[in-house]
């Protein structure tokens, strides 16, 4: 019963695919009323619907997470359609690759903006919402990247990197109304992320790339009760890689 999430209303960013939509099978399984965010529109209303054919409760919305205008949009549709958010799942990501003294200024900053502006701007979105509710969860999916350095890894490990900070700090401010900040941080999870990644698993000691579900299950645990005594805390899902 510590998972189930009937009566929660989750809000998870890039659901149109990959780990999103993993997410939001499993949080809907387990009772949850979603909102889905996306910037691919079709791909994001079809897993909306497709959780609305299992029976749960599901709306998308289009969503760029590097604006806190939309930002604000979500968090309104939630309340409108659902009255309430109980937690946030930042999932949305951008992963480029270049040596660092290939990256360029662009790349780095669009990195930025999406890997640690949008999870900023959404925890900042959602406050009010989820202090209204007497507390919450915010899962942020940050990456082994934040972990340790990986070559090419130099701008997207920063934002990683960065992630991490933010969980932390946020979740010693938000401590005292009841609200708690976690990060997970997969390895190699075969989505369209990393489909062209030769070897992936290779390296890997349970010798796999992950499957989303290998996620999921964290980020359900994260957003119930069963983890009500855990804030500011990193959970590693790379089968043992940064063992």
């Amino acid at each position: 019963m510590e998972f189930d999430l009937s009566g929660r209303v989750v809000v998870v960013t890039g659901a149109a695919g990959g780990q999103g939509a993993a997410h939001a099978r499993t949080l809907a399984a387990a009772g949850a009323a979603l909102v889905l965010t996306d910037l691919d529109e079709e791909g994001g209303a079809a897993v909306a619907r497709a959780r609305e054919q299992d029976g749960a409760e599901a709306v998308f919305v289009p969503h760029d997470v590097s604006s806190a205008r939309d930002w604000a949009r979500v968090a309104d549709e939630a309340r409108a359609r659902f009255g309430r958010i109980d937690v946030l799942v930042n999932n949305a990501g951008l992963w480029r690759t270049a040596p660092v003294g290939e990256q360029t200024e662009e790349g780095f900053r669009a990195l930025l903006d999406v890997n640690l502006l949008g999870p900023f701007l959404g925890i900042r979105a959602v406050l009010p919402a989820l202090r209204e509710a007497g507390g919450g969860s915010v899962v942020n999916v940050s990456s082994t990247a934040g972990l340790t350095g990986i070559p090419g890894h130099s701008a997207y490990g920063a934002t990683k990197f960065g992630l991490r900070g933010l969980t932390r700090s946020a979740a010693l401010d938000l401590a005292p109304e009841g609200i708690r900040v976690n990060s997970v941080h997969p390895g190699a999870i075969d989505t369209p992320m990393i489909a062209d990644v030769q070897g992936a698993g290779a390296r890997v000691p349970l010798g796999r790339v992950g499957a989303p579900r290998d996620v999921t299950g964290l980020v359900l645990f994260l957003a119930s009760d069963a983890s009500g005594y855990v804030t500011g805390a990193e959970f590693v899902v790379d089968g043992g890689s940064t063992a």
